[in-house]
C-alpha cells in the first residue's frame, strides 16, 4: 500500500495471487510460489471455512487495493468518482487507477513495480508533459507525456526496471520511445489491457451494500 512497510510478500499470500510488489524478485525468488495457498501468520494455517459473499467481496477490493499501492480513503473516493461518471462503474474505476502516475510509470517499464515507481516519482525523477512531477496518485490522460529526467537517465533502477520490461510487453494504450525514455497515453485502456487479477463486479458490489 501506499505506506506499507515491513515483508510485503505476506500480502500475496492473503489475497491468493502475485501482486508483483518487489519487482524483479517476484520472479526470480518468490515467497508466494514457495508457500501458495498457506495463509500468513504465525502457524501458516491453510484456508478451513467457506468465505461468505461479503468476504469475497471484501477480498476483491483489498486485492485491487493492494495491487494499485492505494489507500482505503483513496480507494472509496475512486469509486464514488467512477459511479457517479458515465460509463460501466467497475471500468471506470480500474481505468482510474490504471491512469495514476505511479502505475504509467510501472507500465512503461520505468520502474520495477508500482512500489518502486510510487518512490521515483515523489523523489521528482519524471515530468509531464515538460515538467517535473512528484505526486503519484496524479491522474494523467490521452494526450499526456511522461519522460525521464535528463539527471536520472542513468539510476540503476530504471535501468534494471528497462531490461525487466522485455518479458512484459507495454498496453497498447501507451507508446514508449525506448530511446529517449519516453512514453505518451494514446487512449483509455480496454478492460482486456488492465489487470486480469481484479474482479470489478465484486467491488461495485462490495460498496453498493
Amino acid at each position: 500500500m501506499a505506506n506499507q512497510s515491513g515483508p510485503v510478500c505476506r500480502l500475496c499470500r492473503r489475497e491468493g495471487v502475485k501482486l508483483f510488489l518487489k519487482g524483479s524478485k517476484c520472479v526470480t525468488n518468490c515467497t508466494f510460489d514457495k508457500r501458495s495457498g498457506v495463509l500468513p501468520g504465525q502457524h501458516g494455517l491453510a484456508r478451513r471455512r467457506k468465505a461468505s459473499d461479503y468476504g469475497i467481496q471484501l477480498r476483491a477490493k483489498q486485492r485491487a487495493r493492494r495491487l494499485y499501492g492505494v489507500l482505503e480513503a483513496q480507494f472509496r473516493h475512486y469509486f464514488e468518482r467512477a459511479e457517479s461518471s458515465e460509463g460501466v462503474t467497475g471500468t471506470v474505476l480500474l481505468q482510474q487507477l490504471e491512469r495514476r502516475l505511479d502505475n504509467i510509470v510501472y507500465r512503461l517499464g520505468f520502474a520495477a513495480s508500482r512500489r518502486e515507481a510510487r518512490q521515483l516519482v515523489s523523489h521528482r525523477h519524471f515530468q509531464v508533459n515538460g515538467r517535473a512531477l512528484n505526486i503519484a496518485s496524479a491522474q494523467l490522460r490521452p494526450g499526456d507525456r511522461v519522460d525521464v529526467r535528463e539527471r536520472s537517465r542513468k539510476l540503476l533502477p530504471i535501468e534494471n526496471a528497462q531490461q525487466l520490461v522485455q518479458g512484459r510487453a507495454v498496453p497498447e494504450w501507451l507508446s514508449l520511445d525506448a530511446t529517449k525514455l519516453s512514453g505518451t497515453i494514446v487512449r483509455l485502456p480496454e478492460r482486456n489491457e488492465m489487470e486480469s487479477a481484479v474482479d470489478e463486479q465484486l467491488i461495485v458490489e462490495y460498496y453498493s451494500r
